[in-house]
C-alpha cells in the first residue's frame, strides 16, 4: 500500500518517513504522559480545590476512562474521514483541553477539561499507529512500530519523571505545559509532513457497535478503577460490572450479526496473531502497571525517597524497554514473532522472580535493579511483535480499528494489573504485619494495618515503639511484595505456555487477499 504526501509526490522518501515517525511519536508521548502525570500531584490537587481523595482520583482516572471508551469508535471514524484530519482535530482538542486544565479554577472545570483531554487523546492515539501501518513500506514497518511501542511503553515513566520534576521545581499547574508543548510541535510537523489516507467502505458505519462498545469499556474500566476504592461488593461496582459484561456480550453478538460490516470483526480472534498479540499486551501491560504500584511505595515508604527520586529510579527499566522495543523487529525477522515474544515473556518472568527472591528493605535499590532491567528487556521484546501481530491481523481498511484495539488492550491491562497486583500487595501486607504488632498501641496498630504509608505516619506517635513499628511495616511490605511478584511470575508462566503453543506463527504476515479492495484513497 502506498500513501502519498499532500503535494502528490508519490510515496514518502526516507527523510519524510523519519519526520512522520517523529511527529506521531511526539503526539503519542503527549497522550501517554498525561495518563500518569497527575499521579505525582494528588496532594496539590486536594489542597488547591479543597477536594476529597475520591474527587482527586476521578480527576486522574476520568481521562483514562474517556480515552479507553472512545478508542474503537474514533479509530474507525478516522479510517473513514481521513487519518490526517482526525489527527489534527485530536491534537487541537487535546491542546485546548490541556490549557483549560492548567488554568482550571475549580475541581468541576478540571474534571470537564480532563474528559475533553481524554476525547482528544482517543482521536490521537489510534491514528498515530494507523499512520505508521498505512504509510511505511512493509520492510520498514516493523522498526517504526518498534519505536512507537517503545514510546508507548516507556513514555509513561518518562512523563511521570518530568511531571515530578516540574512539581518539585515549579508548580503542579506546570504539568500541563509539557503536553501543550508536545502537541504544538506534533501539530506543526503533522501539518507539514504527515500524508493523509482514508479508506472506502461499502458498508455504513456501525453506530450500534460503537455505542455498545463504549458502554462495555466504560462499565468494565469503572469496575477496575473504582473497585479497590469503593469495595468489590459495593452496589456501584456490581452494577457497573453487570452493565459492562452485558454490553460486552451484546457487542460480540451484534458484531457477529454484522459480520463484514462490523466495527470489529470478532471472528478474527480465532486467528493466532490477533488473539496471541492481544493477550500478550493485556498481560504485559498489566504486570508493568502492577509493578509501578508496588515500586513507588517501596521507594518512598521503605527507602524514604522523594517522588522525583522514586520516578528517576524507574528510568533504567523504561530505557531498557524502549531500547529493546526497537531491537525486537530485527529479532522477529531472524527468530520469528512467536520466538521473540516468548523470549520477552520469559525474561519478564525472570525479572519478577529476581525481584521476589532478592528484594530487601536493608539491601535497598540494588536488590531489585537486576530484576527491573530484566523486566524492561522482556517487555520491550514482547510488546513490539504483539503490536505487529494485532495490526497485521486486520485488513488495511481497518488499521484505525486495529490500532484502537491495540490501545484498548493496553488500557484494560493497565487497569487490571493495578487492581489485582495492588490488591495482592495489600492482602499480603496486612496478613504479614498482624504477627508483628505485639506491644504496639491498639490505635496505632489499627492504623498501621491500612498500609505502609499509614504505618510510617503514625509511628511518630508511638514513642519508644516507633522504630519497631516502622521496621515491622517495611518487612511486611516486602512480604506482600514477594507475594505479588510470585503471582506475576505465575501469570507470565501461563502466558509463555500459551504463546509457545498458540502464539503467532514464526513467519511474516501474508498480504491481504483482496489488496485492490482495501487499497486506500489518497487525499491530495
Amino acid at each position: 500500500m502506498t500513501v502519498s504526501d499532500e503535494s502528490g509526490g508519490g510515496a514518502p522518501d526516507a527523510r519524510q518517513l523519519r519526520t512522520i515517525l517523529i511527529a506521531v511519536c511526539i503526539a503519542l508521548m503527549a497522550v501517554i504522559a498525561s495518563v500518569s502525570g497527575l499521579n505525582v500531584a494528588q496532594t496539590h490537587l486536594a489542597v488547591e480545590f479543597d477536594a476529597s481523595q475520591s474527587t482527586v482520583l476521578w480527576i486522574i482516572n476520568i481521562y483514562t476512562l474517556a480515552l479507553a471508551a472512545l478508542l474503537l469508535p474514533l479509530g474507525a471514524i478516522g479510517d473513514r474521514v481521513g487519518r490526517k484530519p482526525m489527527l489534527i482535530a485530536g491534537l487541537g482538542v487535546f491542546g485546548v483541553a490541556s490549557v483549560a486544565a492548567g488554568l482550571a479554577p475549580t475541581a468541576e472545570v478540571m474534571l470537564a477539561a480532563r474528559v475533553a483531554s481524554g476525547i482528544g487523546a482517543a482521536m490521537i492515539m489510534p491514528i498515530t499507529l494507523a499512520v505508521i501501518t498505512s504509510t511505511f513500506p512493509e520492510e520498514e514497518r516493523g522498526t517504526a512500530i518498534g519505536v512507537w511501542t517503545g514510546v508507548a511503553g516507556g513514555g509513561g515513566i518518562l512523563g511521570m519523571f518530568l511531571s515530578a520534576l516540574l512539581v518539585d521545581v515549579a508548580d503542579w499547574r506546570w504539568l500541563f505545559v509539557l503536553p501543550v508543548v508536545l502537541i504544538i510541535v506534533a501539530l506543526a510537523m503533522t501539518l507539514k509532513s504527515v500524508p493523509n489516507s482514508r479508506e472506502r467502505s461499502a458498508h455504513s458505519f456501525d453506530t450500534v457497535g460503537a455505542l455498545v462498545s463504549t458502554v462495555a469499556v466504560v462499565g468494565l474500566i469503572f469496575v477496575l478503577q473504582e473497585g479497590p476504592e469503593r469495595g468489590w461488593t459495593a452496589p456501584a461496582t456490581l452494577i457497573s460490572l453487570a452493565v459492562g459484561l452485558i454490553a460486552a456480550i451484546g457487542f460480540v453478538a451484534w458484531e457477529l450479526h454484522r459480520r463484514d460490516a462490523s466495527l470489529l470483526d470478532v471472528r478474527l480472534f480465532r486467528e493466532r496473531g490477533l488473539a496471541g498479540g492481544s493477550i500478550t499486551l493485556l498481560v504485559v501491560f498489566g504486570v508493568q502497571a502492577g509493578i509501578a504500584v508496588v515500586l513507588f511505595p517501596f521507594f518512598q515508604a521503605v527507602l524514604g525517597w522523594s517522588g522525583l527520586l522514586s520516578t528517576l529510579a524507574l528510568m533504567p527499566m523504561a530505557v531498557m524497554m524502549m531500547m529493546t522495543s526497537g531491537l525486537a523487529p530485527k529479532l522477529a525477522v531472524r527468530l520469528g514473532s512467536r520466538s521473540t515474544m516468548g523470549t520477552g515473556i520469559a525474561l519478564a518472568a525472570v525479572g519478577l522472580a529476581l525481584m521476589a527472591l532478592f528484594v530487601s528493605a536493608d539491601g535497598g535499590y540494588l536488590t531489585i535493579l537486576p530484576g527491573m532491567l530484566a523486566m524492561g528487556i522482556g517487555m520491550g521484546l514482547s510488546m513490539t511483535p504483539s503490536t505487529e501481530a494485532i495490526t497485521g491481523s486486520l485488513p488495511r481498511e481497518k488499521q484505525g480499528v486495529a490500532s484502537a484495539l491495540n490501545d484498548v488492550t493496553r488500557e484494560f491491562g493497565t487497569a487490571l494489573g493495578v487492581a489485582l497486583l495492588g490488591a495482592l500487595l495489600s492482602v499480603g501486607y496486612r496478613s504479614a504485619i498482624d504477627d508483628r504488632l505485639q506491644g504496639i498501641p491498639q490505635g496505632a496498630a489499627d492504623t498501621a494495618r491500612e498500609g505502609i504509608a499509614n504505618a510510617v505516619e503514625v509511628a511518630g506517635s508511638t514513642g519508644s515503639h516507633a522504630q519497631d513499628l516502622v521496621h515491622a511495616a517495611q518487612q511486611s511490605f516486602v512480604d506482600g511484595w514477594q507475594q505479588a511478584m510470585w503471582a506475576g511470575v505465575a501469570v507470565m508462566g501461563v502466558l509463555f505456555v500459551y504463546i509457545a503453543l498458540r502464539g503467532p506463527k514464526n513467519s511474516a504476515p501474508a498480504a491481504d487477499d483482496d489488496t485492490e479492495a482495501t487499497e486506500p484513497v489518497t487525499v491530495r
